[in-house]
Formats: C-alpha cells, sequence, structure tokens
C-alpha cells in the first residue's frame, strides 16, 4: 500500500520544518487584505507560522512575514493574528 506524503512547510519565525497542519496561515488576498487563514484553503499568497507568541514575535521583528507576503503589515493585523492565536490555544 501506498504511503500518503504529508505536506511540509516553513515557519517564517523559527525557520522550522513543520507538518502544514501544525502551522497556521497568514494571507494576502487577491484584493490585497491581510487576513489569518484558519482553514488553510483560502485563496491568496500565504506565510506560515508556529502557533506561538515566539515565533510571532520573531516573524514580526525581522519582517519575514511582510516578506513572503510582498506587502506591508500593519499593526493592527498582528495583534489580530495574536488574538486568534490565543483564541485557537484555548480550544
Amino acid at each position: 500500500m501506498k504511503t500518503k506524503k504529508i505536506p511540509m512547510r516553513t515557519c517564517v519565525g523559527c525557520h522550522e520544518s513543520k507538518k502544514k497542519i501544525e502551522l497556521m496561515r497568514v494571507i494576502k488576498t487577491p484584493e490585497g487584505e491581510i487576513v489569518f487563514d484558519s482553514t488553510g484553503r483560502k485563496n491568496g499568497r500565504g506565510a506560515y507560522i508556529c502557533p506561538s507568541a515566539e515565533c510571532l514575535y520573531k516573524a514580526r521583528k525581522s519582517g519575514s512575514i511582510e516578506r513572503s507576503l510582498g506587502v506591508t503589515v500593519p499593526d493592527e493585523v498582528y495583534d489580530i493574528i495574536e488574538r486568534q492565536m490565543l483564541a485557537l490555544d484555548k480550544e
């Protein structure tokens, strides 16, 4: 029987390669809006990040989310991402 390939992605904060389902996705929609993608299936350019405040801090400090999405990410969006991370962590 054939084994199913598990997709791997790299966190933009810690630069570790992990399974796609273990990471959170932030996307730039075709309209240019930056949003958190909880389903992992929305249309747009994506950046993957570990669900930890430390990785978000590293990504924010280094600007790696902005680099991978190709736009400037406002501080409000980082705050929204952090709140949604905490909400997912409580579930």
